[in-house]
């Protein structure tokens, strides 16, 4: 029986980018219908249980998975790459400081092109630097770079937030990236 770390890599790898790795088809919106995953995920040699997803969404510690208020359909909350999905949000009006995550490697980077969502939708900001720095870690030695959100916003760069709190722009220019911290 695999873990429920193991079970939320694999769902983060099929609801945010290789859907198509098992057959499973997403709305313009990511959702999923449970049976579907459930069915798909078995043949793919991952055996799930609607307890089992119910669990690993809830447990989850970065709230990376909703699943609908009837428990019939599932979507990864932000982080897709897969062309199956084209999540829209409310534009948001950001704090003034939102907190980016990396790893020190990637510093050279981020001064000559900023930030800039990659194979993601969306660059990913924190609300706090605790959260930024858990992040950075997963990459490599962490650094955590300020970003003048608010300055961004009135220069008419459009935010959002996810569900899970996670603050998402199409990319930050280096021009609006404090990194001292990286000095």
């Amino acid at each position: 029986m695999k873990s429920h770390a193991d079970i939320s890599k694999f769902l983060s790898y099929v609801l945010r980018h290789q859907p198509e790795s098992i057959g499973l088809q997403l709305d313009t919106e990511g959702w999923a219908a449970v049976n579907d995953l459930i069915t798909l995920a078995g043949k793919a040699g991952t055996p799930l249980t609607p307890a089992l997803i119910e669990a690993v969404v809830r447990d989850n510690d970065k709230q990376r998975f909703a699943l609908t208020e009837d428990k019939l359909h599932i979507r990864a909350v932000q982080g897709h790459s897969t062309n199956q999905v084209a999540m829209t949000w409310a534009e948001k009006q950001p704090p003034q400081t939102l907190w980016h995550g990396t790893a020190t490697r990637f510093i050279n980077s981020i001064r000559a092109q900023g930030l800039v969502a990659g194979s993601r939708h969306h660059v990913h900001l924190s609300g706090d630097e605790v959260t930024a720095m858990s992040v950075g870690k997963r990459h490599g030695k962490p650094v955590v770079l300020k970003i003048r959100a608010g300055a961004m916003h009135q220069q008419g760069f459009a935010f959002y937030q996810a569900e899970n709190g996670v603050w998402l722009t199409l990319a930050v220019p280096a021009a609006f990236i404090d990194f001292s911290a990286a000095e």
